[in-house]
């Protein structure tokens, strides 16, 4: 049973990319048949900060995230709050804050 649902969810992502850039292919193909210059794919790119920084910043601040998460969930579980509520919410609770932050701090390397 584990080992189909692994199949279905690499099977998802397989066929989520196949579809992207067939699709992506398809519609290239066509500009280019109607006569459209070549340079309208790379036109508009502006020069964005490396991915490698961005993966970075918001991997750490992910894992920043986590951190503050069980700190916070150790100090509701000493106040008397149930364990089984407070760890899972803490953590996932600071750790979506910490990909908010990644995503606002991802903006602003952009518009540099």
């Amino acid at each position: 049973m584990e080992a189909v649902i692994v199949f279905i969810i690499f099977g998802t992502i397989f066929g989520m990319v196949y579809l992207y850039f067939s699709t992506r292919n398809k519609e290239r193909l066509a500009l280019i048949e109607k006569g459209a210059d070549a340079s309208i794919f790379v036109k508009g790119k502006t020069q964005a900060a490396p991915i490698w920084k961005i993966l970075i910043l918001n991997v750490a601040l992910l894992l920043i995230g986590v951190g503050a998460g069980i700190f916070i969930s150790g100090l509701l579980i000493m106040a008397g709050i149930d364990e089984d509520f407070a760890q899972p919410g803490a953590i996932l609770m600071t750790a979506g804050i910490a990909l908010f932050i990644g995503f606002n701090l991802t903006k602003n390397l952009d518009k540099e």
